[in-house]
């Protein structure tokens, strides 16, 4: 007999990924395509249609190569803050801005001043930037996040957005309403994620091999998908997502209140909170410092220097987020490093203490922190960055088998079609591969260096005083600890 699956589509920034996985998390099948953009200074964009060409190729490879399977149910992912326009029909206005687009900082310094806790590169400055620039030429559309493009053409007609995207462009998830906003948005009715909004119509299926009739569940941001994918969802657990950039997210019954909007809280499909923030730190930095590096070789000789000659604040891109808000900060290399070996782990150990001072500030605003701790991301891969970053952080940490946002969407697609509890459903999906234990010796031997990495962030005005001060006081202790 066929065996019961669930899909789960991740539209990530370089490719979109689709992934075929059983009740007990194996993966029956996968595939992915590629997905291009236009950079060209703050400017990032993606052409919406190509979202559907890819989805078409990735869901079909997944399906072709999971065989004897009936797939129940399934959900998709987006990069958080990547919004466009769309017309009634849901048909794309004009080019998406995707979630690192930075033209909007106008319209996000007027939010900010009027009351609005936005960063820069969230989904409503770009919206109203959008309104503003392509209104007068392709009409004043609807604002659209970027996985509701995909499952409008799934099932067939517009659909409700889910408030995990829809957070970022103003939506006040404790209220689960619209607020007052700036400016004349048409906004789209919104949903928690888990609920159905219809079933894969016959156009549909025809291009994606996805069946035809098959339930379609509201998604989640690519980074709650990664928390999905860690089965990081009871209280006080957190998913550390380690790829271009850092994305931590945790579990709490009540939201993390943070009145610089560093750190957010999405909603989760039961009505407890997710909060976290994404830093701009990432393993972003060792693409562009060393193009066509075998990072396995790099890893063994980065492990000769510990610490580092150097230490570094190892940002992708300007300006940081999280774990504080600085749009003005720039890489930060103190020191000369020794070589490109040395360089290279004053780049993994920079990622590991910016790491560390994010769970600092998480405890400064008072989240529980005492649950267990899961790396995820493509940075995971790494067994000695893994390693390295549980000594740093001087806490144990799990590694899963499957690290991808699309294992998330298909756990949540279980949950939104069985009705299952969402914790119980991710800790039977995700198969833990190994938890690293953290060495007592090697977190003392970094806890002087990243001491004077926060000082130099205090000293340059990008890390407040009293945040700085709590990240020093926990230096004796790990950062599980109350």
């Amino acid at each position: 007999m066929a065996q019961e699956a669930w899909l789960g589509i991740d539209l990530g920034t370089q490719s979109v990924r689709a992934l075929a996985v059983s009740g007990d998390g194996r993966v029956l099948g996968g595939g992915t395509a590629p997905l291009e953009g236009r950079r060209d200074g703050p400017r990032h964009e993606q052409e919406p249609g190509e979202w559907w060409d890819a989805v078409c190729t990735a869901s079909r490879a997944a399906l072709t190569s999971a065989e004897d399977v009936r797939l129940a149910g399934l959900a998709v992912c987006g990069t958080s803050g990547t919004v466009l326009l769309t017309d009634p029909a849901g048909r794309p206005l004009g080019p998406a801005l995707m979630y690192d687009d930075g033209r909007a900082w106008a319209e996000a310094e007027r939010l900010r001043s009027a009351g609005f806790a936005v960063q820069h590169t969230w989904g409503l400055p770009k919206a109203l930037w959008l309104a503003r620039t392509h209104g007068r030429t392709h009409g004043h559309g609807t604002v659209t996040h970027q996985p509701d493009l995909i499952t409008a053409r799934l099932v067939g007609h517009p659909v409700p957005t889910d408030s995990s995207h829809a957070l970022k462009t103003g939506y006040d998830v404790a209220a689960e309403a619209w607020p007052d906003l700036p400016g004349a948005l048409e906004l789209p009715d919104v949903v928690r994620p888990g609920t159905q909004l219809g079933e894969v119509c016959a156009a549909a299926a025809e291009a994606t091999g996805i069946p035809a009739g098959t339930t379609v569940i509201a998604g989640m941001t690519d980074g709650c998908a990664a928390q999905l994918a860690s089965g990081a969802l009871r209280e006080g657990s957190w998913n550390s997502v380690l790829g271009t950039t850092l994305v931590l997210k945790g579990a709490t019954a009540a939201p993390v209140h943070d009145p610089t909007g560093v750190v957010y809280n999405h909603r989760a499909p039961d009505g407890s909170w997710l909060p976290g923030g994404a830093s701009s730190v990432g393993a972003g930095v060792l693409t562009a410092a060393f193009a066509g590096a075998d990072p396995a070789a790099m890893d063994e000789q980065a492990a000769a220097h510990e610490p580092a000659g150097a230490i570094t604040y190892p940002l992708v891109s300007p300006g940081e987020r999280f774990p504080f808000l600085a749009p003005q900060a720039t890489a930060l290399v103190l020191g000369e490093p020794a070589g490109e070996a040395d360089l290279w782990a004053a780049l993994l150990q920079g990622v590991a203490f910016a790491e560390r001072l994010c769970l600092d500030y998480l405890h400064h605003l008072g989240a529980p922190l005492d649950g267990p701790l899961t790396f995820t991301g493509g940075g995971a891969r790494s067994p000695y960055w893994n390693q390295l970053r549980a000594d740093v952080l001087g806490r144990p940490a799990r590694v899963p088998e499957q690290t991808e946002p699309a294992l998330g969407m298909a756990a949540l697609a279980a949950h939104g079609v069985t009705g299952e509890a969402l914790p119980d459903v991710a800790e039977r999906m995700v198969r833990i591969r190994t938890v690293m234990a953290p060495r007592p010796d090697r977190t003392a031997v970094f806890a002087e260096p990243y001491a004077r990495l926060v000082d130099e962030l205090t000293t340059r005005g990008w890390l407040p005083g009293p945040v700085a001060a709590h990240a020093l006081s926990r230096l004796s202790l790990d950062t599980a600890d109350s």
